[in-house]
């Protein structure tokens, strides 16, 4: 300090002085990173070089900024990866799971599990435990009840629950191969389109049981709806005519 500066050091502040009237604060100040000259800091500008007194900050800031939304974008890659298909669809409905901090179950409605043969949906995008479970339940559930629209019941609970069960499914699956060791970007690219996408195959399998449905009512409106024995109405008609022909010969 020279003198007549009114400023003495006191660790990471000055007390400044009114000459001669004598001490008015303890005012914080910072250091410019040209010249050292100490600053009040409230000050934008180097009262000695006019260097900008923020500009470490403000890079600093922006190095994290990007650093941070580099990141977000890899992560936002993977998934895409991922999923395959209609990821934009599937990207911008799981952001309701993760919009509270953590994963969390929100109200959503998939259209093809709920229309599309539930467990060939899961078969589809790969989720064999829960197309097993999908396609044993409905069968098991009509067995146990008698009632045939046990189908629909299950159906429904697909459509609502389907998106967040396959959010469930990309997350752990991603995790489990980015713990991977050892792995180059290209070996991991690889490894999520394997994992995840998914099974064209099954598209055929659902037209083809769609159409054996369309054919088994077709027959079913052309002989009419079973009896209580089981048997088709316009068949017991006709067997009632036979017989009665043959009575009356």
């Amino acid at each position: 300090m020279t003198g007549d500066d009114p400023r003495i050091g006191c660790g990471q502040a000055f007390l400044l002085f009114d000459l001669p009237g004598g001490v008015v604060s303890c005012a914080a100040m910072k250091s410019c990173n040209r010249c050292s000259r100490q600053s009040p800091e409230e000050a934008n500008f180097c009262p000695q070089c006019g260097a900008p007194l923020d500009e470490s900050g403000r890079s600093e800031t922006a190095s994290v900024d990007q650093s941070s939304a580099a990141s977000s974008q890899d992560e936002e890659r993977l998934w895409r990866l991922f999923i395959g298909p209609n990821a934009d669809r599937y990207l911008e409905t799981f952001k309701k799971f993760a919009s509270s901090g953590g994963p969390r179950f929100a109200l959503s409605w998939n259209w093809p599990a709920f229309l599309y043969i539930s467990f060939l949906w899961f078969l589809y995008r790969k989720m064999y435990l829960h197309a097993f479970v999908y396609a044993v339940g409905p069968m098991v559930s009509a067995y146990l009840t008698g009632d045939m629209s046990a189908g629909l019941i299950w159906g429904i609970m697909a459509g609502v629950t389907g998106n967040y069960l396959y959010y469930w499914h990309c997350r752990e699956h991603i995790e489990r191969i980015k713990k991977i060791g050892g792995l180059s970007p290209a070996d991991r690219e690889v490894a999520l389109k394997e994992a995840g996408g998914v099974q064209p195959y099954v598209i055929w399998v659902g037209v083809a049981l769609y159409i054996l449905f369309f054919i088994s009512l077709a027959k079913m409106a052309q002989e009419g709806a079973p009896d209580r024995d089981g048997r088709p109405v316009k068949q017991v008609e006709f067997t009632r005519v036979k017989v009665s022909e043959r009575r009356s010969q």
